[in-house]
């Protein structure tokens, strides 16, 4: 091997990112609650649906039919009717992240929602999985 190829070669490695102690580059921004009397406003909603690579309308839709409420967005933030725990949102963007978000197959987060016809799948871009998924 050339000289400049093995420099080529070190300096592609170099660029190349580490993986993180716990393995894991996913992760959700925290969510930023505020109650105003019998509202919950979630002010960063539009940041989570897009760091999940989610339409934020999908992700309302399921957050207000499993709370049982109401909601509707404002802008880049969701207006709850009700008063809710932060820790409550937070434990429902966990289960919808490992339904509709986390791949089953490799457990990558790389992954878009495909519908056909009657049919909805999780299709995995990082490993080519497709698994189906319920949307009720």
């Amino acid at each position: 091997m050339s000289d400049e190829y093995t420099k080529l070669l070190d300096s592609a490695m170099e660029k190349i990112p580490k993986k993180t102690s716990l393995g894991e580059r996913f992760e959700l921004p925290p969510i930023q609650g505020v109650r105003m009397g019998r509202k919950t406003i979630v002010q960063n909603f539009k940041e989570i649906a897009d760091r999940m690579n989610r339409d934020p309308h999908h992700l309302l839709k399921f957050l207000s039919k499993e709370l049982a409420t109401a909601a509707t967005m404002d802008g880049a933030r969701a207006i709850f009717q009700g008063v809710f725990k932060v820790e409550s949102m937070r434990r429902l963007l966990s289960i919808y992240t490992q339904r509709f978000v986390i791949c089953p197959v490799c457990k990558r987060p790389d992954t878009k929602i495909d519908k056909q016809d009657r049919f909805t799948f999780l299709t995995c871009e990082a490993c080519g999985a497709r698994s189906s998924i319920s949307t009720t």
